[in-house]
């Protein structure tokens, strides 16, 4: 499919930037998995006092593993309800890194018909991309036992084997980066 352009990559990684970008650029609709994922999860038993609980007791790693079921889901439904959309679609960081194999293959079955999947990091180096989306966000490196978000996301296999371009963003405006995109991808 080559209606729609979907981003990809870590938190930080300039995936709703680029989104409202390339929206404005190319004429066509914006649809960001941050604004709908919480009705696609609460679809299959997303219960925020759940997720409160998870938190209290295991810290956000918890509550990072609690999302995943939801998250998968949200990905299927939200790209099965906008196939015939002519659109950018920008995920959120963990809509695209599954640990669990069964929810990695989903996701990968959820893609593979899409030729636009780019996934932006900030650089070919991947410490190098660890180090930048910690300054941006001010993440610092994981305590013993809790999931180092930054690196676990530039690092995890799933977004550069879902990815069908990527796009380095560092050393470049938001405008620079975009117009590499729409030269990049193909659109019907």
């Amino acid at each position: 499919m080559r209606d729609q352009i979907i981003l990809i990559g870590p938190i930080a990684a300039g995936k709703s930037t680029q989104g409202q970008l390339l929206a404005e650029k190319l004429g066509l609709p914006r649809v960001a998995m941050d604004d709908v994922r919480w009705d696609y999860y609460k679809e299959i038993g997303y219960s925020e006092d759940r997720q409160k609980e998870i938190g209290a007791e295991g810290g956000f790693t918890a509550v990072y593993r609690y999302w995943k079921p939801f998250e998968i889901h949200a990905v299927e439904r939200l790209l099965s309800e906008h196939q015939a959309c002519r659109c950018v679609i920008d995920f959120g960081g963990g809509h695209s890194v599954y640990e669990d194999d069964a929810y990695f293959e989903r996701a990968r079955r959820a893609l593979e018909p899409y030729e636009n999947v780019v996934l932006l990091l900030p650089s070919s180096d991947l410490d190098e991309s660890v180090r930048i989306l910690r300054e941006r966000t001010g993440m610092t490196p994981a305590s013993e036992g809790d999931l180092d978000f930054c690196e676990h996301f530039v690092k995890h296999p799933s977004n550069h084997a879902l990815a069908k371009i990527v796009v380095y963003t560092d050393g470049r405006t938001p405008e620079e980066t975009r117009d590499e995109i729409a030269s990049r991808v193909t659109l019907l």
